[in-house]
């Protein structure tokens, strides 16, 4: 299994990568299911019902995934979904209550019954799971298929995810010129070729396509990365859910460009610019904007921030320079989601904020010459620092404490990318070792610690 950069960073609306984008994933990849059934042309009134389980249901209403699962039905992608078409068309189906996919009988469904939330123990297979189906006219079910939403976007059958489980085995089988399946092997390949972290990721992405178009579409995905801090930056109000949270990161970013003119910053006025731009990022994605999952919706705004930090605060920074970190970064994450996990559903935040802001670090590092070394360095530092974090949103949206936890995830990767420049790379704890340890803290970690805002802040902070 090729974890490729354009699976780690898709672009995609917000709120969430496993409860928006990977359920429109999943009922998309239902109706093409279904185009391939015999016989479906000769039902009379066919109906789809969608039923959530695990943590799609329990924070469902506020990842707005009832919504994503009405809108990939209808047709959207989450690369090229307009949000601001998004209400017209929820609109639409609730008074239409029928779907016209493209090469399918009209299909009835009503989002207000045919969505439904199962508050009960979770599939076995993995806590985001979607059961998809298809009945008769009487309610018999002709068809079903269960997904997985396993985080980033991705989306996977049972039979796929017990293969993804063996994805570090699958990975040496793949025709890439530099087929490493953990931090070791990625070393020594480097070590033994010469080459960099994102000279061999670069490599293996142009195996399958030209390295014209990798990089151009490594200049895209850092383009929507860009415009969504800028987004960010210029929209105030409040935010979408009911907790009126309010948005900030405009007013401090005006606030920053005043001081900047007046007086002399503080040193650590740095932090709030990293803050600010990963602020940005995540108001975005908690409006329903479009952001790019980097590993995770949840997790958005910290590579944005960092690689803005490179380009606005580095000397001689570059556009090759971001390229070098966004390849790097992915080439971290990829090896991150072969062997642990990136959903929070899964292990906690650690996998979402600690996966981006080991990728953060690597990427910053390898775009400031750090060595091969210095790159594992980094990541490990970042990653180490964020083990045991739990997932607990309030009222199941993405925005406290998720908001700040991205500005806070950005600084801990500076300071780690910091930390392993002015070492020579050796350390005493492996990225391997630490990435195991997150995956064991995962499994140790109480459900109600795990995106389904059972427990922790989500049950200890009454909202008002």
């Amino acid at each position: 299994m090729f974890i490729s950069v354009f699976d780690i960073f898709k672009i995609g609306i917000g709120p969430s990568s496993s409860h928006t984008v990977g359920p429109m994933v999943a009922v998309t990849r239902y109706l093409d299911r279904l185009r391939n059934m015999p016989g479906l042309d000769q039902l009379q009134t066919p109906r789809l019902r969608v039923t959530l389980h695990g943590s799609l249901a329990f924070t469902g209403k506020g990842h707005a995934t009832d919504h994503a699962v009405c809108l990939g039905l209808m047709g959207a992608s989450p690369a090229t979904l307009d949000p601001d078409q998004v209400p017209g068309m929820l609109e639409r189906l609730s008074a239409d209550k029928t779907l016209q996919p493209e090469g399918l009988p009209s299909l009835a469904f009503d989002p207000a019954h045919d969505v439904v939330f199962d508050y009960g123990p979770p599939l076995a297979i993995h806590a985001n799971g979607m059961t998809c189906e298809l009945l008769d006219s009487e309610g018999k079910v002709i068809d079903e298929m269960v997904y997985f939403s396993i985080g980033g976007g991705f989306v996977v059958t049972e039979a796929e995810h017990r293969k993804t489980r063996n994805a570090v085995d699958d990975l040496a089988d793949q025709p890439v010129p530099y087929p490493f399946a953990s931090a070791a092997e990625m070393l020594t390949m480097g070590k033994t070729s010469g080459l960099s972290i994102a000279d061999m990721k670069l490599a293996n992405e142009s195996a399958a396509s030209s390295e014209e178009e990798v990089l151009g579409g490594i200049d895209k995905v850092w383009g929507a990365m860009d415009a969504c801090i800028n987004r960010g930056i210029s929209s105030s109000g409040t935010l979408p859910g009911g907790l009126k949270v309010k948005r900030r990161a405009a007013d401090i970013y005006q606030q920053l460009l005043s001081e900047g003119r007046s007086n002399p910053p503080f040193e650590h006025t740095v932090m709030d610019w990293l803050g600010v731009y990963a602020m940005a990022v995540n108001e975005e994605n908690a409006a329903g904007g479009r952001v790019v999952t980097a590993p995770t919706n949840g997790a958005a705004g910290v590579i944005p921030a960092v690689t803005r930090y490179y380009l606005d605060h580095c000397p001689n920074a570059s556009n090759e320079g971001i390229r070098t970190f966004l390849l790097t970064a992915s080439a971290i994450g990829g090896i991150i989601k072969a062997n642990a996990s990136i959903s929070g559903a899964e292990v906690g935040c650690q996998g979402e904020v600690g996966s981006a802001s080991a990728m953060a670090a690597a990427g910053l590092c390898a775009a400031l010459g750090g060595s091969n070394e210095q790159v594992e360095n980094a990541a490990e530092i970042a990653l180490e620092h964020h083990l045991g974090m739990t997932c607990d949103p309030i009222a199941g949206l993405v925005q406290v404490p998720c908001i700040e936890r991205n500005a806070v995830g950005a600084v801990k990767a500076v300071t780690a990318c910091s930390l392993a420049l002015r070492g020579d790379g050796s350390h005493f704890v492996p990225l391997d070792g630490c990435i195991e340890t997150m995956r064991q803290t995962g499994l140790d970690m109480s459900d109600q610690y795990k995106e389904t805002s059972q427990g922790g802040l989500a049950v200890n902070i009454v909202a008002c």
